[in-house]
């Protein structure tokens, strides 16, 4: 049997302040729910990430994806940095995951995924998302749509052989049926999302783009739960031209937060000692 990852937190303080949370605006108080499904962690690099993005948010030429890639490697920096600190960092992710797991049982095309009995863990890396932020964007809203059965919980960071940057996650083993592609499309159409391309199964609403939603990601367990064990998933911004229309803030703040999502005082930086 293999252990579990052992996670150690050192030199943060709490975010919760006499009961309240300081709370990313990018996200709105029903999809930060996916944030608190996703662990201590996630809370945590979801307000460092946004955090560098703003002190980037003039590098380079407006919407440049050179600026993008900058911004995406200064918030590496921030996180490798306090995942370090609070000794949650693998320095590298496929010899210490293989040497704890084992070889990794699927490839998929950003994450490799290993076997740990009643879950897997996934190695997800930036192929797809350039920067942190739009890969923990991904996990917060597939635990705000998916959560219920099969939340992605963050367990520590690092970088692999080739010294990219990894997220690793940890789920649920979902076991059960492959559902058809028409009760997919019933499925997300029940969510409130519409079709937009079946080549790529791919939905969407006017805040959320929702991609990869085929039947090996689709399974609908013993008791007749759907679970959606992975998925492209991203804010639904006007530039991915698939008719969103999710504005996010040119510079993101924090705020705190009562216990109904109401805001108290704001504040221009965020509460985390590194």
């Amino acid at each position: 049997m293999h252990k579990n990852l052992q996670i150690k937190y050192i030199n943060t303080n709490d975010l919760r302040q006499g009961g309240r949370m300081v709370v990313s605006e990018r996200f709105s108080q029903a999809e930060r729910q996916g944030i608190g499904k996703g662990g201590r962690m996630l809370e945590i690099t979801v307000l460092l990430a946004a955090r560098e993005n703003n002190a980037n948010a003039c590098i380079e030429e407006r919407d440049s994806f050179k600026r993008e890639q900058k911004r995406g490697a200064a918030q590496e920096r921030a996180i490798e940095e306090w995942a370090v600190s609070a000794q949650c960092w693998l320095k590298n992710t496929d010899r210490e995951l293989q040497e704890q797991y084992g070889e990794p049982y699927t490839a998929g095309g950003e994450a490799l995924v290993y076997d740990n009995g009643t879950t897997v863990v996934k190695s997800i890396g930036l192929d797809y998302y350039i920067s942190p932020q739009l890969a923990l964007d991904r996990i917060v809203l597939h635990n705000f749509l998916f959560g219920r059965y099969a939340p992605l919980v963050v367990k520590a960071f690092g970088r692999n052989t080739e010294g990219a940057f990894q997220i690793i996650v940890e789920q649920p083993y979902i076991v059960g049926e492959k559902l058809s592609e028409p009760e997919i499309e019933t499925f997300a159409k029940g969510l409130g999302f519409e079709l937009r391309n079946a080549r790529n199964w791919t939905y969407a609403t006017p805040d959320i783009y929702l991609s990869d939603l085929h039947d090996e990601n689709v399974i609908r367990t013993p008791d007749g739960h759907i679970a959606v064990i992975d998925a492209d998933i991203r804010l639904n911004t006007p530039d991915l031209n698939k008719s969103g229309t999710r504005v996010i803030p040119s510079a993101e703040s924090s705020k705190v937060v009562d216990e109904n999502g109401e805001p108290l005082v704001d504040y221009d930086r965020y509460y985390i000692q590194r």
